[in-house]
């Protein structure tokens, strides 16, 4: 698997297989912001409304590609507050299901962190679907579970659900 970075014309021009895999993560129950069943039109608009912000700079995406395939995704979002510039968001990093299993989610965490390392940034945070599979990735790869808000967000099938609040240290302080 090769990880590429994803500028704005990138981003654009990969946006069906973007919204391939994010309809396949929203139809396996994966809470992502989406009700299912996610039409595939609407997740590939979702993915270009995003390439604003990669050209601004408050968005950074990756896709983790199988040969040609692009089998999973990650990002980071970057605060515009000057009170905030030390930290970022993890958000949407997901993994085709049929390629579970072989490190890529892993692989791209680990990307995300190193390159909000580069940027300067010394704290992440993210939130995930309370006992989904996604928890137990981020304890191994050290992040500290700080909370839990009930009855945060909607589920794919429309059943509010818990979510965990995550955050890791990268970088000097």
């Amino acid at each position: 698997m090769t990880v590429t970075r994803l500028d704005a014309p990138r981003l654009r021009a990969r946006a069906a297989e973007l919204a391939g895999l994010l309809v396949d993560a929203v139809d396996d129950g994966a809470s992502l912001g989406f009700l299912a069943p996610l039409d595939r039109t609407v997740a590939e608009h979702w993915w270009k409304d995003r390439a604003e912000g990669v050209a601004a700079g408050r968005l950074a995406v990756w896709a983790g590609q199988d040969g040609d395939r692009v089998v999973g995704t990650v990002g980071l979002a970057f605060p515009d507050k000057p009170n905030s510039r030390h930290r970022a968001e993890l958000v949407k990093l997901m993994v085709h299901r049929d390629a579970r299993g072989k490190g890529i989610g892993r692989t791209l965490l680990t990307v995300a962190e190193e390159s909000a390392v580069a940027a300067g940034v010394t704290l992440l945070h993210l939130d995930t679907e309370t006992d989904s599979p996604a928890e137990h990735l981020y304890r191994i790869a050290g992040w500290t579970r700080a909370g839990v808000i009930p009855d945060y967000a909607a589920s794919p099938a429309g059943v509010l659900r818990p979510t965990t609040l995550y955050y890791k240290h990268v970088g000097a302080g």
